[in-house]
C-alpha cells in the first residue's frame, strides 16, 4: 500500500518540484494539494508542466483535513505560518517534513532576532532533527518532524562540515561567498527579481543580514565542537537555478595540503549517493536537475577554498526532502530520486 502524501503550499517552485519528484516515487500516492488561495484552482492551472499527471485542486486545507486524506505532509508555507500548521499536523500523529526554517534554529531568541517574529512553537526548538541525511542520518530516521535545510546551508555546510569536524581548518575567519539561480527567490513577483532588474547583471544582497546566517553557523559550529564565526555573502546571478558556494576557512596548520583536504572530504562523503567529491572545479551545469552535491578543495595562500555546487530546487529543497521523507518511513533513501 502506498504511502498518502499531502503538500501544503504547493504553488511555488519547490512545490512543483517535489510534486515531480513524487509523481515517480513507487511508493508515494499525493492525495491533497494545499494552498493559501481561496479559488481553489486545479493544479494544472499553477503548473502547466504538470497537466495530464495529477488531478487535484489546490485548496486552503486545515490540518484536520490533511490528516483525514494523508499519512505525511510536506510543508511548504513561509515561516512563523508554517510552526503553526505543523504543530497541529503532529498533534494528528502525521509524519512532516517542514520547508520553512521554523526549526532549523535551536535558540528562541536567535530565531526571533533573525526572522522578525516570535516562535508560534518554541518548544520544538532544539529537539528537531536537522534533515541533511548526510550529517544526521540516524535522528531523521526516528523522527516525526524534520527540518529540511536552507538552500545556501545545505551548499556551505557540506563544504566544510568534514573540514571542521577533523580540524584541517581553524573556526573562525570562515567565509562563505554564494552564487544563487533567481528561482532561489520563490515565486512571488518582486522588483529585483525581475528580467530587466536581474538579467546581465549580478548582485549582492543581505550582506551581513541573510537569515541563513546562522543556520550555517549553527552547524558548522557542531561539527567544530566550538563556536564558529562566519560571513556569509548571497549574490543574485541571472539563470533559472543552481548556488555555487566558494568557501574559505584558515588551515589549522601549514602541514595541510590540498591532497589532506580531498582525503578528507572523500573519506567523510565515501558512502554518501548523493555527494561527489570531484577534482575539477565543480559548476552549476553539472549537478542542475539533479540531487547531488559537487564539492572539490584547493590550498591558497594558508587557506582552504571550498567549492560546492547543487542545484537549488532540488538537492536544495525539495530532493533533500524526499530524501528525509525516505528515511522517516522506512524506504530506500534513493528511491524516487536517484
Amino acid at each position: 500500500m502506498k504511502t498518502r502524501v499531502a503538500i501544503l503550499g504547493a504553488s511555488g517552485y519547490t512545490g512543483l518540484e517535489l510534486i515531480r519528484l513524487l509523481l515517480r516515487h513507487p511508493q508515494v500516492e499525493i492525495t491533497a494539494l494545499g494552498s493559501r488561495q481561496q479559488e481553489n484552482p486545479h493544479v494544472s492551472e499553477i503548473h502547466p508542466q504538470l497537466a495530464g499527471q495529477l488531478d487535484l485542486p489546490l485548496e486552503p486545507l486545515s490540518a484536520k483535513e490533511v490528516a483525514e486524506r494523508a499519512n505525511a505532509v510536506f510543508c511548504c508555507l513561509p515561516h512563523g505560518a508554517s510552526a503553526e500548521m505543523v504543530a497541529q499536523l503532529l498533534a494528528f500523529g502525521l509524519k512532516v517534513v517542514d520547508f520553512s526554517a521554523d526549526y532549523r534554529l535551536d535558540n528562541q531568541d536567535v530565531y526571533q532576532q533573525w526572522y522578525g517574529v516570535e516562535h508560534p512553537d518554541a518548544e520544538r526548538l532544539g529537539k528537531t532533527a536537522y534533515g541533511l541525511p548526510e550529517l544526521y542520518r540516524e535522528r531523521i530516521k526516528d523522527a516525526q518532524l524534520v527540518a529540511n535545510p536552507g538552500c545556501y546551508p545545505t551548499s556551505a555546510i557540506l563544504a566544510l562540515f568534514p573540514l571542521l569536524k577533523s580540524s584541517d581548518v581553524k573556526p573562525d575567519g570562515i567565509i562563505v561567498d554564494s552564487k544563487s539561480g533567481v528561482s532561489g527567490a520563490g515565486r512571488t513577483p518582486k522588483q529585483a527579481f525581475h528580467y530587466p532588474e536581474c538579467n546581465e547583471s549580478v548582485a549582492a544582497y543581505g550582506v551581513g543580514t541573510h537569515r541563513h546566517t546562522p543556520e550555517i553557523a549553527q552547524y558548522l559550529t557542531d561539527a567544530a565542537g566550538t563556536k564558529v564565526d562566519v560571513i556569509f555573502t548571497p549574490h543574485l546571478i541571472p539563470m533559472d537555478r543552481g548556488i555555487l558556494s566558494t568557501c574559505y576557512a584558515p588551515l589549522r596548520s601549514d602541514q595541510v595540503d590540498q591532497v589532506q583536504l580531498l582525503d578528507t572530504l572523500r573519506s567523510f562523503y565515501q558512502d554518501e549517493p548523493f555527494v561527489e567529491v570531484v577534482d575539477t572545479l565543480p559548476a552549476t551545469k553539472h549537478v542542475s536537475g539533479t540531487n547531488r552535491c559537487h564539492l572539490t578543495a584547493r590550498v591558497v595562500n594558508g587557506r582552504a577554498v571550498v567549492v560546492s555546487a547543487i542545484d537549488n530546487l532540488i538537492k536544495g529543497a525539495s530532493g533533500a526532502a524526499v530524501q528525509n521523507f525516505n528515511l522517516m518511513v522506512g524506504f530506500d533513501e534513493t528511491m524516487g530520486i536517484d
